[in-house]
């Protein structure tokens, strides 16, 4: 198989550091491993499979320099807007995993398990989109369930983990639990998040629309679209809670009109779909949370019972690993993916 030259942007970041650990463990074809990050980083050292390699600072050359195959992008979307198509001039494809471009109608948004076959459409541009996390593990488990009775409408509250405002919010989570224990939380500092997120949560993750929703909470919609290629009508609520990783989500998913929702028929079509597992015994305590998925690569699902009141109404809990998951881990599986049309051209 033919080996690549792979860049990492933001080599050094939280994402950046499990998107070498992921390719680690899936045998990623690598020739040549590239980190980029910002002129601060630049020197430090990154290990990859046992071999050191130097951080190099990205600049609009980097990417011909060091002949690159496949760039990662996840420094930031304004790093994106910029750097971008530096490396799709050198001959590289992109997987962004910023928000930049992701509703870009010529870059196609994709969760490989979901709509492999937007993949083909990267030579538009020569970019990749990486969905937002929270997105990612929702349309990996509502995808089998649209095949199986045809989403209507999806209500999602999620309880995302602070390792989702990166290495900053896991540390202002840590610092603040200790001030509490030393009885000093009054004074710990509050940079990473508007509120204190020890022993609370907060009902707001990115900035306020017109609408009344937030950033994030539309992401989820217009993501879902696009995904999906469907109008499903989504509504969420996007909740920071004081978990170091990985996301949660309270979801309810209703069918269209006519349909009898079977949960035995539902749990069957989410346990047989690739990458989710159920766990879903109420009476012996077995659901899915946060510790269960954290360092994994799969999205659990558990909690699944038919509406009270509506025949056409399925309620279910779904957590997995943003950072791997919901970032690193789909980034990777686009790329594996992508190699794997390439050759079959």
């Amino acid at each position: 198989m033919r080996k690549f030259n792979v860049a990492v942007v933001g080599a050094t970041g939280a994402v950046g550091e499990e998107l070498f650990r992921v390719m680690e463990a899936y045998d990623f074809p690598v020739a040549n491993i590239v980190p980029l990050a910002s002129a601060n980083s630049a020197g430090s050292k990154i290990e990859y499979i046992g071999k050191e390699y130097t951080v190099l600072e990205l600049t609009t050359t980097a990417f011909e320099e060091n002949e690159v195959d496949i760039a990662f992008f996840s420094a930031g979307g304004s790093i994106s807007e910029k750097f971008a198509k530096y490396a799709v001039e050198a001959g590289a494809v992109v997987i962004d995993n910023t928000s930049h471009f992701r509703m870009d109608p010529n870059v196609p948004l994709v969760v490989p398990e979901v709509n492999p076959e937007d993949i083909t459409l990267w030579k538009e541009t020569g970019i990749i989109a990486n969905p937002n996390c929270s997105t990612i593990q929702m349309v990996l488990s509502l995808k089998p369930l649209d095949e199986l009775y045809g989403i209507k409408r999806v209500d999602v509250s999620t309880y995302q983990a602070v390792s989702g405002a990166g290495k900053a919010g896991m540390e202002e989570l840590v610092k603040q639990m200790q001030a509490f224990f030393a009885f000093n939380l009054d004074d710990a500092k509050k940079e990473a998040f508007a509120h204190q997120i020890a022993l609370n949560v907060i009902p707001q993750i990115d900035v306020a629309q017109d609408n009344g929703f937030t950033k994030e909470e539309m992401k989820m919609v217009n993501e879902t679209q696009k995904i999906l290629k469907k109008n499903i009508q989504v509504a969420a609520t996007c909740v920071r809670v004081p978990v170091l990783r990985s996301h949660s989500e309270s979801i309810t998913v209703t069918f269209d009109q006519d349909v009898e929702v079977d949960v035995k028929e539902v749990r069957s079509c989410l346990e047989s779909f690739e990458n989710i597992e159920v766990i879903d015994d109420l009476e012996n305590n077995a659901y899915p949370m946060p510790i269960i998925a954290t360092d994994t690569d799969i999205t659990y699902v558990g909690r699944i019972r038919k509406d009270i009141y509506s025949p056409n109404v399925v309620h279910y809990f779904n957590v997995a690993d943003q950072v791997r998951v919901g970032a690193a881990t789909n980034s990777v599986r686009i790329a594996l993916k992508w190699i794997e049309m390439e050759n079959d051209i």
